[in-house]
């Protein structure tokens, strides 16, 4: 039996500033509507989508062992182009023929972009 990756679920304690963020840095595409308790972004091309669900005051954020990684072609470019946009990545790092870099969602979740899948 096959399975593929559709959707991924993050728990925000602001739903709408959560989803901003990935609209906003990545492209995704949302109305921004809570629906049935959750507002869902769609990938800008193919890919899995995002649903940001309400976390409750229990849950402990940015303490997952997930990290989102998002492929890009040209780290660098990305980066900087974020940076314009508000959002600092830390060190571009490169290893094994391609490069990537890190940051925080407004939830402390980890979120990085990556050359990997472009390398040659």
């Amino acid at each position: 039996m096959e399975a593929s990756l559709g959707t991924v679920i993050i728990y925000a304690r602001d739903m709408r500033k959560s989803a901003d963020f990935y609209a906003r840095h990545f492209g995704f595409i949302t109305t921004g509507e809570v629906i049935e308790g959750l507002i869902e972004l769609n990938a800008p091309r193919a890919g899995a989508g995002i649903l940001i669900h309400q976390a409750a005051k229990s849950v402990q954020l940015g303490q997952a062992g997930v990290k989102l990684s998002f492929h890009v072609r040209d780290v660098e470019a990305f980066v900087a182009e974020a940076a314009e946009r508000g959002l600092k990545f830390g060190a571009i790092h490169r290893a094994n023929g391609y490069a990537f870099a890190n940051c925080k969602d407004p939830d402390k979740n980890s979120v990085s972009v990556s050359s990997r899948a472009h390398r040659l």
